[in-house]
């Protein structure tokens, strides 16, 4: 029960880290082709999991269809846009609070997508949310972001908020282990594909390269993505989606923890203030 608990907090931790993985690897490898051979390393690493545990492995047409729909936009999409958008500059902050925004649109669209109900403490929780992300990144925009790198992040929000949808609608039913390793499939190609249409398959193998390399690998496309897939097949999406507003915030002590980049007073308020928000939205009412 404990353990439950705590998963959605784990997976802010882990969701978080990875803008600043992309931040560590990003200087040694072209976005596309690094997230290519990311998400084809996490796919083998899943399907062995799979057998290891006498799990389903084959999936009917119908699921696999489905299972790539949702990686072509959690993976290719997300993570696509994120990465590259790091690529042109635009910071891991500002990359943050804009895919934040993800809640605000998946708690809108799933009352009438999903059927869901927003309770009016809900729809206060989210507002408070993103004043909270505001105040913590929003000093961090100026003129000089990047204009195709910021597309890129709306991308990634796009491709995030309509993920989270097709799974709550139809991917709960799926094996987890092994939809995802089809998720990743389905990305990685796609993902490659892009690499070779823009020449951008530059990769250097640095210590520095690996290190991030397998800690996304790991900690974020094995064990936040599963731990995201769980939480949507078992909450609500707007509950669920709530935890992104934590993600910025959580980057932004890690910045400082790592980098030794500073939060000021308003970013210490804008903490509180996200995680007021958050609460308002996952609590339970009798």
């Amino acid at each position: 029960m404990k353990t439950a608990r705590l998963a959605p907090y784990l997976f802010v931790f882990l969701w978080s880290t990875g803008f600043v993985g992309a931040k560590y690897g990003l200087p040694y490898a072209d976005p596309f082709i690094f997230l290519s051979l990311r998400i084809f390393i996490a796919a083998g690493i899943l399907f062995i999991a799979a057998r290891l545990m006498n799990a389903q492995i084959s999936l009917t047409r119908s699921d696999i269809g489905k299972s790539s729909l949702i990686g072509l936009f959690l993976h290719a999409f997300y993570l696509g846009g994120v990465f590259f958008a790091i690529s042109q500059g635009v910071s891991a902050g500002v990359a943050a609070v804009i895919t934040s925004l993800q809640p605000v649109f998946v708690s809108i669209l799933a009352v009438k997508v999903l059927g869901e109900k927003l309770r009016w403490s809900q729809f206060a929780g989210l507002v408070t949310g993103l004043i909270g992300v505001v105040l913590v990144l929003g000093p961090t925009f100026d003129s000089s972001v990047s204009k195709i790198g910021l597309a890129g992040v709306f991308v990634a929000l796009l491709g995030s908020t309509t993920a989270t949808l097709m799974q709550k609608k139809f991917g709960a039913d799926i094996p987890l282990v092994v939809g995802t390793a089809y998720q990743y499939l389905a990305a990685g190609a796609v993902l490659g594909i892009a690499a070779l249409a823009t020449g951008g398959t530059r990769i250097e193998f640095t210590p520095r390269f690996g290190a991030a390399m397998i800690w996304l690998i790991l900690a974020l496309s094995v064990g936040a993505v599963l731990l995201l897939l769980r939480l949507l097949n078992s909450g609500s999406a707007a509950s669920v989606s709530s935890l992104f507003y934590l993600v910025p915030p959580a980057t932004a002590l890690e910045a400082y923890i790592l980098f030794g980049e500073k939060v000021n007073t308003q970013g210490f308020l804008g903490i509180g203030v996200t995680a007021l928000g958050v609460w308002l939205v996952i609590r339970k009412t009798n």
